[in-house]
């Protein structure tokens, strides 16, 4: 008999032992907006760049994690809405970027963390106190450098000497459209070539802009980089190269189209330091808290194979500086 009792009590103690370890493995994942100006087909890579920074600190997606996506196609008319849309989700975190889905992301979720994965300077636009103490619901990276920005007309005329006419080809809706334009104005005054600005807000403008730019006389084309510019590389390197223009930019996919220089912070290890803020904030780390980066990583690219096709030969003192040769 006595047996038989403390077989009883054992089995009543396995069955209504609790089990924490199940609990665990039953906890919702943290949801993680993501708002981005430009295409997903044309900035996957940005995405694949923060879902490794997250896997690196021990985060999987669909067990710690799942994403929610919201892309503009290079269209800031529509951030709004999907701004509105993505904090109807709730999210734990917000992912924005480039600059100008940041503030649309804060006043669409005031209340949700948001953090900016690269793009230019948050504290020129009063979203942040400053960038050591952010304040608010505002962390993450900046990008934006001007003298990285000043440097693109100096790399294109120590790349091809002889030019006399430049053309720039620039977004007004861009964020941080005012200080790129006045970094392009100082890198022209150092310079002893003309200047062309053309403003372009879509891919008609871009159609228009560059004939008229070369019946003007351009020699070359500096792209100053924007959502919507960067969605649209293949078509102003198609038009470029028509003119047989050099042109230099602000990231090395326009390299990759074809394009004879960019200079640019390397915005993919941005995308996976972004992963560090977005882990911070989940643990409960306030945003204000947090300390805005700037880039310290920057990336020179060339195309040799363009450079032929014009007939330029690209100097030593740029090839054995350069992170990127396409042969």
């Amino acid at each position: 008999m006595n047996k038989r009792r403390s077989l009883l009590i054992a089995l009543a103690a396995v069955t209504f032992t609790p089990r924490p370890a199940f609990a665990q493995l039953k906890q919702t994942p943290f949801l993680i907006g993501w708002l981005h100006s430009d295409s997903r087909e044309a900035s996957l890579h940005y995405l694949t760049a923060f879902k490794e920074g997250l896997a690196e600190l021990g985060l999987k997606e669909h067990v710690q994690y799942v994403m929610e996506e919201r892309w503009a196609n290079g269209r800031s008319a529509r951030l709004q809405s999907l701004a509105e849309d993505l904090a109807a989700k709730k999210p734990a975190v917000i992912v924005a970027a480039p600059l100008q889905p940041v503030p649309i992301a804060t006043k669409a979720a005031p209340t949700t963390p948001i953090v900016q994965a690269t793009g230019g300077d948050p504290s020129t636009t009063g979203l942040v106190k400053s960038l050591a103490r952010p304040g608010g619901m505002v962390t993450g990276l900046t990008n934006f450098n001007a003298p990285v920005t000043e440097k693109f007309l100096e790399l294109l005329i120590v790349a091809a000497p002889g030019l006399n006419r430049v053309a720039f080809l620039m977004d007004p809706n861009a964020g941080g459209y005012r200080d790129s334009m006045d970094a392009a104005r100082r890198s022209v005054a150092q310079s002893s070539v003309q200047a062309q600005f053309a403003e372009v807000v879509n891919a008609e403008d871009i159609d228009r802009a560059i004939p008229r730019l070369a019946k003007d006389g351009a020699q070359a084309l500096v792209v100053m980089l924007s959502p919507m510019l960067r969605v649209e590389r293949r078509r102003i390197m198609k038009l470029a190269t028509a003119q047989r223009w050099p042109v230099v930019a602000g990231t090395s996919e326009f390299v990759d189209e074809g394009a004879l220089l960019s200079y640019s912070a390397d915005v993919l290890a941005n995308y996976r330091r972004a992963a560090y803020y977005v882990d911070k904030i989940l643990k409960g780390a306030k945003p204000g808290d947090l300390p805005i980066e700037q880039s310290t990583k920057f990336e020179l690219a060339v195309n040799v194979k363009t450079a032929k096709a014009l007939g330029i030969t690209i100097p030593q003192s740029i090839l054995l500086r350069a992170d990127k040769v396409i042969e």
